[in-house]
């Protein structure tokens, strides 16, 4: 079994920031097969296959959520 990598951040960003960094993996993940992301110093390509499932969800309340989750 191998180790579990796992990267759970939380930032606060303006809007447009936002949308740069979903851009950003939007575009790694049209053009590429994989994405890379960083934690601790360590670089992890994370291979993503032809087809995967998309999930997005909305929660309106005191807080508002929008999450976007791939599976595969």
């Amino acid at each position: 079994m191998s180790d579990l990598f796992e990267i759970d951040q939380t930032q606060r960003l303006r809007r447009e920031e936002a949308a740069a960094k979903l851009h950003a993996l939007a575009d790694a993940l049209a053009r590429h097969n994989s994405v890379e992301f960083e934690k601790n110093g360590h670089r992890i390509t994370v291979d993503v296959p032809d087809e995967v499932e998309l999930t997005v969800e909305v929660e309106i309340g005191d807080e508002n959520e929008l999450e976007i989750e791939l599976r595969w």
